[in-house]
């Protein structure tokens, strides 16, 4: 379970995976959006939810064979029902989509349950319809062959890494129509908070370059000019 606020994660539901990076990249962070994987749909919103992982390692064929999926205790399917409500199921799947991490039945329980969204450094089966969900899933290209036939799953909610990105049980992902992040549980509220800030900044930004402005002395803001001018503008917008 996480510690983080319902208010951070609010926040966290308004700002870009882009803004958070250079959040965290302040902070020395420099390997926090998870490589390769992007949305199976967009849907137009963040998904935000802390941590709950799954964690694939390489398939020995003897512990493989089809009967395994008549196991309760198969580690994916437990991961699928045993997820908390609120929680992104985080799946390490050693960056191979030879082979699918899941396919829209499991992903439809999950979201059924209540999870606010899925990623995998690997693949989906039915990624069509995975797509049609209203559950944010993220991967790196449909798969349709079994995960059997190329991982097995060993571990749940344990450390992983997914797409290079370190990910702890708890740590808070965030993902938008573009990437996905992990923000280190213990930062998050920070995070948030400097992160609203920036986005306020840059949304004043944009409008001024859409009026003509040049970025030099506005992004980033080295004229007191401009500085206050975004006193101006975000005190007339009330934000």
């Amino acid at each position: 379970m996480s510690d983080v606020k319902p208010e951070t994660l609010e926040k966290l539901r308004g700002i870009s995976v882009a803004t958070l990076c250079s959040a965290l990249y302040k902070r020395g962070l420099r390997n926090q959006v998870i490589q390769d994987v992007r949305p199976v749909g967009a849907k137009g919103r963040n998904m935000v939810g802390p941590a709950f992982t799954l964690r694939y390692m390489p398939a020995r064929e003897d512990r493989n064979t089809l009967a395994e999926f008549r196991n309760p205790d198969h580690p994916q399917r437990k991961a699928i029902e045993d997820c908390p409500p609120g929680h992104v199921l985080v799946m390490d799947s050693r960056k191979d989509a030879t082979a699918a991490s899941a396919g829209d039945i499991l992903i439809t329980r999950l979201m059924m349950r209540g999870a606010a969204g899925v990623v995998t450094d690997g693949g989906f089966r039915d990624a069509m319809r995975i797509a049609e969900l209203d559950i944010p899933a993220y991967h790196n290209r449909p798969s349709s062959p079994t995960n059997l036939t190329i991982n097995e799953a060993i571990d749940i909610n344990v450390p992983v890494g997914c797409g290079d990105a370190p990910v702890f049980p708890g740590d808070i992902i965030v993902g938008d129509d573009d990437s996905v992040i992990v923000i280190p549980a213990h930062l998050a509220d920070e995070i948030a908070d400097e992160a609203v800030e920036m986005t306020v900044y840059e949304d004043f930004v944009v409008e001024r370059v859409k009026a003509g402005e040049t970025i030099i002395g506005l992004y980033p803001p080295t004229k007191q000019e401009n500085l206050d001018l975004f006193a101006e503008w975000r005190k007339s917008r009330g934000r």
